[in-house]
C-alpha cells in the first residue's frame, strides 16, 4: 500500500494528489483500480495526464521477475550498517543495525531497552551525523538523560547541540496515533523528520507493545489488525527509504517458563533480528550489568550471548570504528 505523493512518478503533482484525495484516492492501489475516465471528471483532471500517471505507476509497482544476481547487487549498493555504539550489541548484530530491516530489543521492565534506544539515537546523530526519528510511546524519552549521555561523549557544546537537532522526537500514546504518525512520515518521504536537509537513517519506536498489547487477546480482533498495520508501515518505511528500524517489545513466558518476546506468534515473524535483554544473574554483580541474547537472526547463530554494563556503555564505550562490511561512511 504505497501512498500517493508528489514526485512518486513523473506527472504526479501536488495539485493532482490533492484533487485525488478529495475522492478518497490515497494510494497507488486506489488509483489503478479506479475508472480513469470517471475519476478525471470527478476530480476535474486531464484524462490524458491521469492515464499517463496510471501507466507509470503500474510499471513501477507491478511485480517483475529479477535475477538473484540483480537482487544481490541491489543489496550491496543500498545496505548500510549503523553501529549502535555498544560493542557487545554490535557483535551480536553482525556489526550493527542494517538499513532496510527491522531489529527488535525485547526485555522486561528495567532491563535497559529505552537506554539502549537513546544510546543508539545518540551514536547515529553524533558519530554518524545522520538524522534519527524517535517515536516515544511510553514517556521514557528524557531530554536531560539525552544531554547527559551526549556530554559523556563530547564536551563541545556545538557538537552537543548539533547532535540534539538531528534527533526528532514524536510522542504518541495509542496505536491510532502511532499509525497516523508512521503514515504521515511515509507520505512525506520522512522529510518531516529530517533536520537541516540531512537524510534520516534510523527510525526508533519505543515501544510497540506499549500501545498494542492491551488490544490483543480474547475476542479483540481489531487489535490484531492494527498490529499488522503497524508492522506493514514499519516494513515499508524500512524498505522504501532504506532506513534501519529499531523497535522495543515486552516479554512473556512460554509453556516451559522461558522468557520470549511478547505480542504473539504473528508479530514474531516481523523483526528480522531480535535481541533479548536481561539483568545479569550473577552474585555481587553490579545492578547495571546486563546480558544480551540473540534469539533471532538470519546472519548469526542464535543464542549467542554478550554481557555489558549499561552505565559504562554510555560513558566509557570506545568510539566505534567503521570497518567491516558496509559501515556508513561518516565523511559522506
Amino acid at each position: 500500500m504505497v501512498l500517493l505523493r508528489e514526485g512518486l512518478c513523473p506527472g504526479l503533482t501536488v495539485d493532482m494528489v490533492a484533487a485525488l484525495q478529495t475522492e478518497d484516492i490515497r494510494t497507488v492501489e486506489d488509483l489503478v483500480s479506479s475508472d480513469s475516465e470517471e475519476l478525471a471528471q470527478k476530480c476535474s483532471l486531464s484524462y490524458k495526464a491521469l492515464v499517463a500517471v496510471r501507466r507509470v505507476l503500474l510499471a513501477q509497482h507491478t511485480a517483475f521477475p529479477v535475477s538473484g544476481a540483480d537482487l544481490y547487487e541491489e543489496l550491496l549498493s543500498s545496505t548500510s550498517i549503523l553501529s549502535t555504539g555498544n560493542h557487545s550489541v554490535d557483535k551480536l548484530l553482525d556489526s550493527g543495525l542494517y538499513t532496510g530491516e527491522i531489529t527488535e530489543l525485547a526485555g522486561g521492565p528495567g532491563t535497559g531497552k529505552t537506554q539502549m534506544c537513546v544510546s543508539v539515537a545518540i551514536n547515529i546523530a553524533h558519530e554518524l551525523k545522520q538524522n534519527v526519528l524517535y517515536i516515544d510511546t511510553n514517556g521514557g524519552m528524557c531530554a536531560s538523560r539525552l544531554l547527559q549521555m551526549l556530554q559523556a561523549r563530547t564536551t563541545n557544546t556545538v557538537e552537543q547541540m548539533n547532535a540534539l537537532q538531528r534527533i526528532r522526537v514524536f510522542r504518541v500514546f495509542d496505536v491510532f496515533s502511532l499509525l497516523c504518525c508512521l503514515q504521515n512520515l511515509r507520505a512525506s518521504g520522512l522529510q518531516k523528520g529530517s533536520v537541516g536537509g540531512g537524510s534520516v537513517k534510523a527510525v526508533i519506536v519505543d515501544s510497540v507493545s506499549a500501545v498494542v498489547s492491551y488490544m490483543l487477546g480474547g475476542k479483540q480482533t481489531e487489535g490484531m489488525s492494527l498490529m499488522i498495520q503497524v508492522a506493514t508501515e514499519l516494513k515499508m518505511i524500512a524498505k522504501d527509504y532504506n532506513v534501519a528500524v529499531l523497535v522495543t517489545n515486552h516479554v512473556t513466558r512460554d509453556g516451559n517458563g522461558q522468557l520470549k518476546a511478547g505480542l504473539g506468534q504473528t508479530w514474531s515473524h516481523i523483526p528480522r533480528t531480535r535481541i533479548l535483554l536481561q539483568r545479569a544473574n550473577q552474585p555481587e554483580a553490579p545492578t547495571s550489568l546486563r546480558t544480551a541474547t540473540l534469539t533471532k537472526s538470519s546472519r548469526q547463530p542464535c543464542y549467542l550471548m554478550e554481557e555489558f554494563d549499561l552505565c559504562q556503555q554510555s560513558a566509557e564505550e570506545p568510539k566505534s570504528t567503521f570497518s567491516g562490511k558496509r559501515k556508513l561512511d561518516t565523511t559522506a
